[in-house]
């Protein structure tokens, strides 16, 4: 995958995308064929334990982009900004952009918020770093708007109809909708060129993406209504350890199998 191809999907195939943030997730990914490999934030939550995303620094983005880039070098990899990490001042922020793919091996980054951001977008684009889009709901922003569902009116729409084309105009690649109504991302996707890719936003977006620990299953206290568990690796993993800690404790591990033994 590349910008190119990325856009060309629009209304010709939908994107998959999964958050990645290890060495051997990413090698599962690519091996699957995923078409995006995202380095969220998310990080923050899932990984280092942070009770939101806010805490999560460029450093720790690059750190696990790098472990990321390692087990799918020939993935197309995009990596969060963090919050703080762009909007103060266009230099800034194209400095950590530009940190985070030449140190990190990112293909693009994605940055939250709409048209306040534009400007910033547009210098990134401008030294040909790719950018990708993300409205609705913002999890950076948090402690501003909460945690809700955003365009359940007309004027809540027409406002992500105006970021979206805002953030198109500035030159991004695509648009993540988070937590959005079915129908506002519908026009959302109907009203610009570039894809849009759903989290918790229905089914007319051209993608869809989720946290790989969410789907897996990872979490047994995390039941989020857009997510689907493809899988329940908690149970899976918990009686792993379980049966890992009564066979040592019964002398059956190791075995014989497991043993090196002299000539």
């Amino acid at each position: 995958m590349n910008v190119a191809s990325i856009i060309s999907s629009k209304n010709r195939k939908k994107l998959t995308v999964l958050t990645a943030y290890d060495y051997a997730t990413a090698k599962i990914l690519q091996e699957a064929g995923i078409d995006i490999i995202l380095v969220g934030d998310s990080l923050g939550t899932v990984v280092m334990g942070y009770p939101h995303t806010i805490p999560v620094t460029v450093d720790e983005i690059i750190h696990h982009t790098k472990a990321v880039r390692r087990g799918a070098p020939d993935s197309f990899i995009v990596s969060d900004l963090p919050f703080g990490s762009y909007g103060s001042s266009v230099e800034e922020s194209v400095r950590n952009a530009v940190r985070i793919a030449k140190l990190g091996g990112a293909n693009a980054v994605k940055l939250e918020g709409g048209v306040e951001f534009a400007d910033i977008v547009s210098s990134i684009v401008k030294i040909g770093l790719p950018v990708m889009g993300h409205i609705g709901l913002k999890p950076q922003s948090f402690n501003k708007d909460g945690y809700r569902v955003t365009g359940k009116t007309d004027t809540d729409i027409n406002k992500l109809v105006d970021d979206a084309l805002a953030l198109e105009s500035a030159g991004v690649f695509a648009v993540v909708i988070e937590v959005a109504t079915e129908e506002a991302a519908k026009v959302i996707t109907e009203k610009v060129k570039v894809p849009t890719i759903g989290i918790g936003a229905g089914g007319f977006t051209d993608g869809q993406v989720l946290v790989i620990n969410d789907m897996l299953g990872m979490d047994k206290d995390i039941n989020l209504k857009h997510n689907k568990r493809y899988a329940n690796l908690h149970d899976t993993i918990l009686q792993a350890v379980k049966l890992y800690i009564d066979e040592v404790n019964d002398g059956k591990f190791p075995s014989d199998a497991n043993v090196f033994h002299k000539k």
